[in-house]
């Protein structure tokens, strides 16, 4: 029974998932939490895991490790990207088994959907069509760690392995990387720039025209314990998760300016990839089981630029 004493596993404890993660059970009570940093245990090294799992014997793992990024790092660095994930996930789901997790909770993305996909997009679209191009390896890998989480439940009869599918997520401790950030977290550090700079315009990659649903990293956190205190409720099939409502980029872009303070003109350049036009996903079936997002965007968007302020990103560019 997953509970304020249960010995929990959060992979990936800084990052932006991780990290929100940690601040909700923590926030909720539970004390006995096991992390470790990337320097301290590869999670794609599986003998290191194996043996960390052996050892520590967690019973709930939250896997929110992972390779990320945008257009930019995905086209950079595709192989990168298909290896790291499916090597971290593979690691885990054979020590996770091996030794007796009672629940984990594995994170798909929205991008591993069809292109073509009807929007909002349903759980039942997976492998009914080509991914998007710009995104494919990232994309594949998320889509094996998914069939994974039903192939080892089908195989050892249980309902150890649970798949969320998130769509962006944003907040405290994201990526402000501009060669590898996701759309948010770029945006926000470079109107930031744009601001201190004094820069008079500022170009965009794409049309502005693509329409994102982004979830914030709290949300995203109340969506996984709610999971795993709820794991006897749902079946062996992954969930998305999400607000149901989805921004184009140029509207963002706007309301990312508004609150940077930024008066410029913005371009939009038309020659650069703009990816998938629109991805918005059906969170029906999760939010049946009584799940509601809280955060706002615009206080989203707000809390993430203040803590921006705080970060080393910004303060290098003051």
């Amino acid at each position: 029974m997953f509970s304020k004493t249960s010995k929990i596993f959060v992979a990936g404890h800084r990052g932006l998932l991780g990290s929100a993660i940690m601040r909700r059970l923590e926030a909720d009570g539970f004390r006995n939490i096991v992390t470790r940093s990337k320097a301290e245990l590869d999670l794609t090294d599986a003998a290191s895991v194996d043996a960390f799992f052996k050892s520590e014997r967690p019973e709930y793992v939250f896997l929110s490790a992972g390779r990320t990024g945008g257009i930019i790092a995905n086209i950079a660095y595709p192989s990168s990207f298909l290896h790291e994930n499916i090597s971290m996930q593979d690691s885990v789901f054979e020590a996770a088994e091996r030794h007796g997790v009672t629940r984990l909770i594995f994170y798909g993305s929205s991008c591993m959907y069809p292109k073509s996909s009807p929007q909002p997009i349903p759980e039942d679209c997976l492998l009914t069509g080509p991914v998007e191009k710009t995104s494919e390896p990232y994309a594949v890998a998320k889509i094996a760690g998914v069939v994974a989480c039903r192939a080892y439940n089908n195989q050892y009869r249980s309902k150890r392995f649970i798949s969320l599918v998130p769509n962006s997520i944003y907040g405290r401790n994201d990526n402000f990387n501009l060669e590898s950030s996701h759309v948010m977290a770029g945006l926000i550090r470079r109107f930031h720039e744009a601001r201190i700079e004094g820069a008079l315009k500022l170009d965009l990659w794409g049309t502005g025209r693509p329409r994102r649903e982004f979830l914030h990293a709290d949300d995203a956190a109340s969506a996984s314990i709610f999971a795993m205190a709820n794991s006897d409720r749902l079946e062996n099939t992954h969930y998305n998760i999400g607000t149901g409502e989805d921004h184009s980029i140029a509207d963002l872009a706007s309301m990312i300016a508004e609150i940077v303070g930024y008066n410029g003109e913005i371009v939009w350049n038309t020659s650069k990839p703009d990816g998938a036009i629109r991805k918005v996903l059906d969170s029906t079936r999760f939010s049946s089981f009584g799940w509601r997002p809280l955060v706002s965007l615009h206080d989203g968007i707000r809390e993430t630029y203040e803590w921006f302020l705080d970060s080393g990103y910004a303060k290098a560019h003051i």
